[in-house]
């Protein structure tokens, strides 16, 4: 991993990801390649079982780097405008579709293509001075509202979309919309005891779990279901799942192997 705009440090199962390009984390074509890149090895590296995504600085990420895009479409080469917008899908993309749980821990405002970021986590916890919004309405540009519709309501999406309002990160925890809101001091310490209890669970039910989550939630429910009756088939016949049942019976911590 390059560790240049985007730090990794794994320990004890947990991947910690930090962003780190300073001043607000702006998400400019280095940064999102390196995020790719990031989560791509993390997906097929052995032994990790979480990941913990958050930012450097007083900023989770102001999302888009306005100043680079603007270069962007001034100097535009044919081919170049599809690029970049296939990289901003990705970026999204390569968090929700990992197989390993992703938890955002939101040090500060997260807007945009940042906010976006944290809604294809899995789970996202704030501290009490972050915020969300979405306001590309205000600086010439669209996006961010069919992620953000996954998991906010109708009207506060729009409201976001068509205002630009950037939502407190205690008034989106009293809604249910994120799992917590903390003092800053105590963000991390939240998101590492959340992902030390993910990363306790068995890597192959893991894996499954995130696969039944991201395929399940587009589909029908009696497809859906069906879906993850065939998956609890598959986990039935992994050693880890006979592992954990005889961990249950004998009252003991389980031990799992880790393996692709």
């Amino acid at each position: 991993m390059q560790n240049n705009l985007i730090k990794t440090s794994i320990e004890n199962h947990v991947a910690v990801v930090t962003m780190d390009a300073p001043p607000v984390n702006a998400q400019s074509r280095e940064f999102m390649e390196e995020l790719i890149e990031v989560f791509d090895e993390l997906n097929e590296t052995v032994g990790v079982r979480c990941i913990v995504l958050t930012g450097n600085g007083k900023c989770f990420s102001a999302g888009a780097d306005v100043k680079a895009r603007a270069k962007i479409v001034a100097e535009a080469k044919p081919g170049d405008t599809y690029r970049h917008l296939r990289r901003a899908r990705e970026v999204g993309f390569v968090i929700m579709e990992s197989n390993i749980p992703v938890i955002a821990a939101v040090n500060g405002p997260a807007l945009g293509a940042g906010m976006g970021l944290a809604i294809c986590s899995d789970i996202i916890v704030a501290s009490e001075n972050a915020v969300f919004g979405l306001p590309e309405i205000d600086i010439g540009l669209m996006g961010g509202v069919r992620h953000t519709m996954r998991v906010f309501p109708h009207a506060l999406t729009r409201r976001m979309v068509l205002t630009g309002w950037r939502a407190p990160a205690e008034e989106l925890y009293r809604r249910g919309l994120i799992e917590a809101c903390v003092p800053a001091g105590e963000l991390m310490e939240t998101a590492m005891e959340m992902a030390a209890n993910i990363a306790s669970k068995s890597p192959q039910a893991l894996k499954l779990a995130k696969r039944a989550l991201n395929t399940v939630e587009t589909m029908g429910l009696k497809d859906g279901y069906r879906f993850e009756q065939n998956l609890t088939v598959e986990m039935t016949r992994n050693d880890d799942s006979k592992e954990a049942m005889r961990a249950f019976m004998e009252k003991r911590a389980p031990v799992f192997k880790d393996e692709l």
